[in-house]
C-alpha cells in the first residue's frame, strides 16, 4: 500500500514532467516556424499604398524565400553568418516584373516591396510618365480609371496596363499601374545605369512611391538585399474593424482578394 507522501511525490513528478513536455513542444514549434520562415515562406503585410493597385494596404502575403536563393537577409535579424548568395537548383535570378521584397539599401532593418523593372546593366529612365528600358518605351494601354481611397478621401486616378519585357522568348508581363498625371516630380528623370549585381525597382502607384528613382532614399538594390519573391495573398482587410471589434471582423475582410497569386 502506497503512503500519502509517496503519492504526492509521484504527482509532483508527473506535473513537472507535463510542464517539461509542454515547454519542449513550444520550443520545437518555434524552431520549426523559424526554419519555415528562413528557407521557405515568410508572411508580410502591406502598410502603404505604393503598390496599389496590385497590393492594397491591409493585404497579407507569403514571400518565397527560396526563389532567389539565400543571403544573410534570409536569416532572422539578418545575421551575418555568410556573405553573397546561396543558390539552389530551382532558384533563379529576378526577372523584370517580379514583385520582390528587399532590405532597404540605406537602412537594412527596413523591408520594402516593389516591382523589379531594371536588371543589371539596364538603362532606366522615365519620360513624361512613361517608362523606358534601354531607350525603348515600355508599352502601356489605358484602362478604366481607378478609384483610389486614402485617409477618408477618394481620388480618381488614371490606370494603365503596362507590358514589361521579360527574358528572350518569353511573353511580356502585363500588370496594372496607376498615375495622377505625367508631369510629377518623378515623371521626368535622368538615365539610371543599373550597376552589375544590382536591380532597379518601382512601385505600381507610380506617383506615390519612393523607390529606386530616389537614389538618396532607395536607389539601386544589391543582389544580397533581396529577401524573396511575393507569391500569394492569403488574407486582406480594409482596416474598418479594430482588433477588439470582433463583431466587425467578417465585414472588414476583402473576400475577393483571398488566396490569390501575385503578378
Amino acid at each position: 500500500m502506497k503512503s500519502k507522501s509517496s503519492h504526492k511525490i509521484a504527482s509532483a513528478k508527473k506535473t513537472s514532467g507535463g510542464i517539461l513536455e509542454t515547454v519542449k513542444t513550444v520550443v520545437y514549434a518555434v524552431l520549426i516556424a523559424l526554419v519555415v520562415r528562413t528557407v521557405a515562406y515568410e508572411p508580410f503585410n502591406i502598410p502603404s499604398g505604393s503598390m496599389v493597385p496590385t497590393l492594397l494596404v491591409g493585404d497579407y502575403l507569403f514571400v518565397s524565400k527560396f526563389s532567389y536563393g539565400y543571403s544573410r537577409y534570409s536569416l532572422p535579424l539578418g545575421l551575418p553568418l555568410f556573405s553573397g548568395r546561396i543558390y539552389l537548383p530551382f532558384s533563379d535570378l529576378p526577372q523584370r516584373g517580379d514583385v520582390a521584397v528587399f532590405k532597404l539599401p540605406t537602412d537594412p532593418s527596413t523591408d520594402y516591396i516593389k516591382r523589379i523593372v531594371g536588371l543589371p546593366g539596364d538603362q532606366i529612365q522615365v519620360r513624361h510618365g512613361n517608362l523606358y528600358i534601354n531607350d525603348q518605351q515600355v508599352p502601356r494601354r489605358p484602362n478604366e480609371d481607378y478609384v483610389y481611397e486614402e485617409g477618408g478621401s477618394t481620388i480618381l486616378l488614371r490606370q494603365y496596363n503596362e507590358s514589361l519585357p521579360r527574358e528572350p522568348g518569353e511573353p511580356p508581363l502585363d500588370h496594372r499601374i496607376i498615375k495622377v498625371g505625367n508631369n510629377g516630380p518623378l515623371d521626368n528623370t535622368p538615365v539610371y545605369a543599373v550597376p552589375p549585381g544590382h536591380y532597379f525597382a518601382m512601385g505600381d502607384n507610380r506617383d506615390n512611391s519612393q523607390d529606386s528613382r530616389v537614389l538618396s532614399a532607395v536607389g539601386y538594390i544589391p543582389t544580397d538585399n533581396l529577401v524573396g519573391k511575393a507569391q500569394f495573398l492569403f488574407f486582406s482587410t480594409d482596416g474598418s474593424a479594430r482588433w477588439w471589434e470582433i463583431w466587425k471582423w467578417p465585414f472588414s475582410i476583402r473576400y475577393g482578394r483571398l488566396f490569390r497569386g501575385i503578378h
